[in-house]
């Protein structure tokens, strides 16, 4: 974890501590008498620093306290008990994505990617492959991109995918990456460290959009990189530094304060994931419906040996374009936006983008916090007023 504050290591929760428990006590400093519990925000782009560069804070886009106290709570969730792993956080989860491949690869590398994934991972594959990468990719399901590791610098695992949902049994393909000297990056985005811990199933790199279900109310731009090997990391912060992509102290303090309330807000949004999912695969008019907490999709026997939870991300399909933009216009209690993870339930008809290799029809569901009952009736209510 990172131990650079000047202000004390987190109270110890100790190794059995629930997953509330260490939500709401993640990356606190010691109490001091008469001090918030959570300092605030840190606006500051330089610090007094007489004599030598030493000490843990030099320059705003170096180091930032505020950017400490997150780290740490982050690290604590991702790598719970483990003294060698660090945290990094960044403007995005684009930005942390962007550090991990472009830090570690060189030109004549190959990297592994899905190429089912996030949809702006085409983009990262064309710059890479500007720079002399080598670029294979591969689907989520089935573990196929275990039969492009030969000779590969890095694979990038995202499971589950988004936005189809597979899931992919990470330890299988970091055993066989890590034989053949490859590193493992796992996007943790839709799981959140409390539906799933990278570091423990062997990965080198757990990264992830903050902006998501980390921080939940869609008002915060923030990404992170959760490491175990020094060196490796250190390459990471170092481009950190040569791009400047930080968050500011403001956006770091407010993710801060949204994880106390982590714990709280994914086990709603789980449980009223699995009964939307549920009540939608009784529709005749949904086909493809996935969920990985479906004891029936076709992900969830992997997924229930690796996670905890199954995430808040719905995703089904409607017969046409048509009936899916109907169906969006008349959800009440769900928001027409892109995104998810926020406390309000969101829904798009995804292939409006352009990027992802799915149906007209196909929708993503972000299921909030708002009773299920009510949720469920909205979306019993939308498909029938949607009907032709």
């Amino acid at each position: 974890m990172n131990d650079s504050a000047d202000n004390g290591e987190s109270p110890d929760t100790g190794g059995s501590a629930g997953d509330g428990t260490r939500a709401v006590r993640a990356g606190l400093p010691e109490p001091v008498k008469h001090e918030p519990t959570l300092p605030g925000p840190v606006f500051a782009a330089h610090f007094h620093l007489p004599g030598d560069p030493t000490g843990p804070y030099t320059y705003g886009r170096d180091e930032n306290p505020t950017w400490t106290h997150l780290e740490r709570a982050i690290g604590e969730l991702e790598a719970p008990g483990r003294d060698d792993a660090e945290t990094l956080v960044f403007a995005s989860g684009m930005a942390a994505i962007s550090s991990v491949l472009f830090s570690q690869l060189r030109a004549g590398d190959v990297a592994v990617l899905p190429d089912d994934g996030y949809q702006a991972l085409p983009l990262v594959r064309a710059q890479l492959e500007t720079y002399g990468i080598e670029v294979r990719t591969a689907p989520t399901g089935g573990d196929a991109q275990l039969g492009l590791l030969d000779g590969a610098k890095l694979l990038w695992i995202e499971t589950p995918s988004n936005p189809g949902l597979d899931v992919c049994d990470v330890r299988r393909l970091v055993e066989a990456a890590h034989a053949r000297g490859a590193l493992v990056a796992v996007d943790n985005t839709l799981a959140t460290p409390l539906g799933q811990r990278p570091l423990e199933l062997g990965a080198d790199f757990s990264v992830a959009s903050g902006t998501k279900q980390l921080t939940g109310h869609g008002d915060i731009l923030l990404g992170y990189v959760t490491g175990r090997d020094a060196e490796a990391m250190a390459a990471v912060r170092r481009w950190r530094k040569i791009v400047g992509a930080v968050p500011g102290p403001m956006e770091a303090w407010l993710a801060h304060r949204s994880i106390a309330t982590l714990q709280l807000r994914v086990d709603r949004q789980n449980a009223t994931a699995l009964k939307v999912a549920e009540a939608l695969r009784e529709r005749p008019e949904v086909t493809d419906l996935r969920y990985p907490g479906l004891r029936d999709d076709p992900s969830h026997q992997v997924a229930s040996r690796q996670m905890r939870r199954y995430g808040c991300v719905v995703s089904f399909t409607l017969p046409s374009r048509a009936r899916a933009d109907r169906f969006l216009e008349a959800l009440r209690l769900v928001d027409d936006a892109t995104s998810f993870g926020g406390v309000r339930s969101t829904a798009e008809r995804r292939g409006r983008w352009g990027g992802d290799a799915v149906p007209e029809g196909f929708i993503r569901l972000s299921v909030g916090a708002e009773d299920p009952e009510d949720l469920v009736a909205d979306l019993l209510r939308a498909l029938e007023r949607s009907a032709d």
